[in-house]
C-alpha cells in the first residue's frame, strides 16, 4: 500500500514552473504573480474519495476524485480549461492523466522520505515541486 499523502503541506522547492505555465498558455502577467506565490496543499481522504486543495494568497483550487474513475474537471483559476481526468495508482505514485486541448497533460504525487513530491506536466514541460509537512501549531 502506498504511503499516505494526507496532511497539510507547504511548498519548499519549485523547479520549472515558468516552463510549465508557458506550455499551458498562461499569460506572462499571471506567470509573474504565480512565480512569487507560497503554496499550501491540503490532501484529505474520505473513504475512496480524495480531496486536494491548493491554496495561495492569490488563488485556490480544489479537486475531488475517486481513484480509477474518469471525471470531468474544470481548471478554474488556473488555465480555465475543461478536461477529462483519470487518477490511478502507479506503484507508489498517485498519477492523473488529463485529456483536453493540451497534449500529454497531467500530474503525479508521491512521498519520498518525509517530503511530498509533485510533477506537473504538459506538452513536454515538467514542473517539479517539493512540499514539507506543516507541523501543527
Amino acid at each position: 500500500m502506498p504511503a499516505s499523502l494526507c496532511g497539510t503541506w507547504e511548498l519548499i522547492n519549485n523547479v520549472n514552473l515558468e516552463g510549465y505555465m508557458v506550455a499551458l498558455g498562461i499569460s506572462p502577467n499571471l506567470q509573474k504573480i504565480a512565480l512569487k506565490l507560497k503554496l499550501k496543499k491540503v490532501i484529505e481522504q474520505k473513504g475512496d474519495q480524495y480531496i486536494i486543495k491548493t491554496a495561495s494568497t492569490f488563488r485556490s483550487y480544489t479537486i475531488s476524485f475517486r481513484v480509477g474513475q474518469l471525471f470531468e474537471e474544470f481548471t478554474k483559476g488556473l488555465d480555465n480549461r475543461h478536461l477529462k481526468s483519470l487518477v490511478t495508482w502507479e506503484g507508489n505514485k498517485l498519477v492523473c492523466e488529463q485529456s483536453g486541448e493540451k497534449e500529454n497533460r497531467g500530474w503525479a504525487h508521491w512521498m519520498e522520505d518525509d517530503k511530498l513530491h509533485l510533477d506537473l506536466y504538459c506538452d513536454g514541460e515538467v514542473c517539479h515541486q517539493v512540499f514539507k509537512k506543516k507541523i501543527k501549531e
